[in-house]
């Protein structure tokens, strides 16, 4: 299980395909981890549905619970700064 926690703290959110892929994990292997780590609590999950060449995908996201990843390298937005004080004279 701590596999699939590095992974997707390394990774942010994914497909539960994506996790079996990367972790060279059977897809109901991972299922089953994914579903022991959110009933501790550990991994937020929802069913996600997409489409790739037309044809539907059923799939589970997944995400860490409760971590927030680093703050990217480089500049920052000006819209964060704090508003100067107004003087009064």
């Amino acid at each position: 299980m701590q596999e699939i926690l590095d992974y997707l703290k390394g990774g942010g959110e994914r497909l539960d395909s994506e996790i079996a892929a990367a972790t060279g994990l059977s897809l109901a292997k991972v299922r089953q981890r994914v579903k022991a780590l959110q009933a501790r609590g550990a991994v937020m999950v929802c069913r996600s549905i997409r489409y790739k060449d037309g044809k539907e995908i059923d799939g589970v996201l997944c995400r860490v619970a409760g971590y927030v990843p680093p703050a990217a390298p480089g500049r920052k937005s000006k819209a964060h700064a704090p508003a100067k004080a107004a003087s009064a004279d």
